[in-house]
């Protein structure tokens, strides 16, 4: 999970250099994000079906070694065209993740464990930001950016050495056959409808769309924010990142143990509402700065745990077979919102408005969790009828 989108975080964390560098403009290196995560959408659902098809030790080991080209070849980038198809090449990294390390789980993780362990591979995203953040930021001190990025491309081949080595073989599983019920078997019976088992993933991907539109405003400019807006200095405002993601590490591993079933069902919801109040915090540091740390904690412990309980609900919802799909359908959702979110809310920050911005991020919020608990009412009352 780290090195899928482990180059755009680079990209970020060497955003001066490039620009120095490349001619990159800001306008352009934020376009990165657009096009990585676009990218991952648009794929998703092919990667979904790739990963059913051929397992996910294959599909791991192939997500790292594309990862490690990906990175090699922005390494290489003489200019901002080939780093941008360099970029759009690293969606399919992206796109492969949730299915193939959902898949992954589902094989090796005996159940009463799939819970935490999802929340700990879903902190696998906030451990790519630490790395590039840090070690690879000050490793780029001292080799350049360029020798930054291929240590990053060396370390994702030894990653999919581990993964060939490391994970159980794959086994194709075929979708269990339609279940027919004993009056369905009857002459002349009515057939009954059949339960709906991917109903989920159109709730939870839409689900998705807003909160990942909501985060990647988050993101993409709290820092910038923490600096022009609050007067911090870069090393504060790279700090609020730091909080952020390391909150969301907390908040994944601990949301995702508590997500059994029925209870799971109310937490997408629960979460959206803790993201509602983290943006208002961002609004209302505007008036007193020091919010905006309590802000960060509340946005990495609610809005970044939220894809990490929807990937928990895949899975234990998924029909035979259907796991890498399923988890691709939810993750496009998320995807596009991170492709979507940042434009959005940089025509505000442009404007200097960044008060009506955070509002923007907290009504994307207040989308998801309407979303997520309408969803959660019509399972309670399909559980109530079924009961009856």
């Amino acid at each position: 999970m780290a090195f899928s989108m482990l180059q755009l975080f680079l990209l970020g964390a060497l955003g001066p250099r490039l620009v120095d560098e490349l001619d990159v403009t800001p306008t352009l290196l934020g376009l990165t994000t657009t096009i990585g995560f676009g990218t991952a959408a648009v794929l998703s659902p092919v990667g979904g079906r790739v990963v059913d098809r051929f397992g996910p030790r294959r599909s791991l080991v192939a997500l790292l070694l594309v990862s490690a080209v990906a990175l090699a070849l922005i390494g290489a980038a003489p200019g901002p065209g080939f780093l941008l198809a360099a970029v759009a090449l690293g969606g399919l990294p992206q796109a492969l993740a949730n299915p193939a390390t959902n898949k992954a789980i589902l094989a090796a993780v005996p159940p009463a464990r799939r819970g935490s362990v999802t929340g700990m591979k879903q902190s696998g995203v906030q451990l790519g930001a630490f790395a590039a953040g840090l070690p690879l930021a000050a490793l780029a001190g001292g080799a350049g950016w360029r020798g930054a990025v291929w240590t990053a491309a060396a370390t994702a081949v030894g990653a999919a050495v581990w993964a060939l080595r490391g994970l159980p073989a794959d086994r194709r599983t075929d979708p269990a056959p339609p279940r027919t019920s004993a009056r369905q078997a009857e002459p002349g019976a009515d057939p009954e409808p059949e339960p709906e088992p991917r109903d989920a993933t159109g709730w939870l991907a839409a689900f998705s769309l807003f909160l990942g539109c909501g985060i990647a405003s988050v993101n993409t400019y709290v820092s910038l924010f923490g600096a022009e807006r609050l007067g911090m200095g870069p090393t504060a405002a790279a700090a609020l990142v730091a909080v952020l993601g390391v909150a969301g590490i907390a908040g994944r591993v601990g949301w995702s143990k508590a997500a059994r079933p029925g209870r799971a069902e109310w937490l997408p919801g629960l979460l959206a509402g803790g993201a509602v109040v983290a943006a208002a915090l961002f609004a209302a540091s505007l008036y007193a700065s020091p919010l905006v740390w309590a802000a960060a904690v509340a946005a990495g412990a609610f809005a970044v745990s939220g894809n990490a309980v929807s990937m928990v609900l895949v899975m234990q919802r998924a029909a035979p077979g259907r796991a890498g799909r399923d988890s691709a359908r939810v993750s496009a959702g998320f995807f596009a919102g991170f492709a979507v979110g940042p434009p959005l809310f940089g025509l505000l920050a442009q404007a200097d408005r960044y008060g009506p911005g955070w509002l923007l991020v907290a009504a994307e919020f207040a989308a998801a969790g309407a979303v997520a608990t309408t969803w959660a009412l019509r399972e309670r009352r399909r559980a109530s009828r079924g009961a009856a």
